[in-house]
């Protein structure tokens, strides 16, 4: 039988009493498996390690987190300093990013990851989307219980002939909304998926990269399984993982013999 495809997901970094820990929320890891594919936790690696790791992948999904990409990655100071960072995941995911895309490794970025991906190429965030003139507040709900925070928010427009119409096939459908950065400036050669009725964008792809990517602002991990929509989006990610593994696999065998 062939094994799984393999799909990275790099760790954020918290300090749980007085230790640092790698962490990654059980809910990513459970959607990866949706997929059809086997989630593999990965901490914060050095810069020589790199290609390496990604010898071993047949996907990237890049997470959403509490934390904020920190401005200076797009030429600016922090706006709000009691919100949360991560230095440590910005410094290894951001040059990540551009390798990832060059291999065509598939690459499925939800909410920081799809804000991730703007930065690492070239684009620039709102660091409160609600204090943006013409914006609506996209954070979600408050100390509110998890159903509540990650409930139907906003319906989301999908562009005509994207890569997403073709996926979901609908123009327009609901979604959750919990982030307060949103992108400002798209970075160059991104296509635009869908938007939220203010006009802020939902989705984007990088049409030039040689495989699948999709990147939203919402968390279709969230109930993936009881929501058509994320469940295609899964499962079409499973499926680029599935081929990705064929081609560049095909010289090492992955059967195992009967016992």
């Amino acid at each position: 039988m062939k094994r799984k495809p393999v799909v990275l997901i790099p760790a954020c970094n918290r300090v749980l009493g007085q230790h640092p820990f790698h962490v990654a929320g059980r809910k990513y890891a459970e959607a990866v498996r949706l997929a059809g594919c086997l989630p593999l936790v990965v901490p914060a690696i050095a810069s020589d390690e790199v290609d390496d790791l990604l010898d071993v992948a047949d996907g990237v999904l890049l997470t959403g987190s509490p934390s904020n990409v920190h401005p200076m990655h797009f030429g600016e100071p922090v706006l709000d300093e009691a919100l949360p960072l991560d230095p440590e995941r910005d410094r290894w995911t951001l040059p990540l990013i551009p390798r990832v895309l060059a291999r065509g490794i598939p690459l499925f970025a939800i909410c920081r990851g799809f804000q991730e991906t703007n930065v690492a190429l070239g684009g620039s965030l709102h660091q409160a989307v609600h204090e943006v003139p013409g914006q609506h507040d996209h954070r979600g709900a408050s100390n509110a219980a998890p159903d509540v925070t990650y409930g139907v928010a906003h319906a989301v427009d999908v562009m005509p002939g994207s890569l997403l119409e073709r996926l979901i096939g609908q123009q327009r459908f609901e979604v959750n909304s919990v982030h307060g950065q949103g992108v400002n400036r798209l970075a160059d050669g991104l296509r635009v998926e869908a938007c939220a009725p203010d006009g802020l964008v939902e989705a984007f792809s990088v049409p030039k990269a040689p495989g699948f990517n999709l990147c939203v602002q919402w968390h279709p991990e969230w109930q993936a399984a009881s929501n058509p929509v994320s469940l295609r989006l899964f499962q079409a990610f499973g499926a680029a993982c599935q081929s990705y593994r064929d081609r560049h696999r095909a010289t090492h065998p992955e059967s195992v013999p009967d016992r």
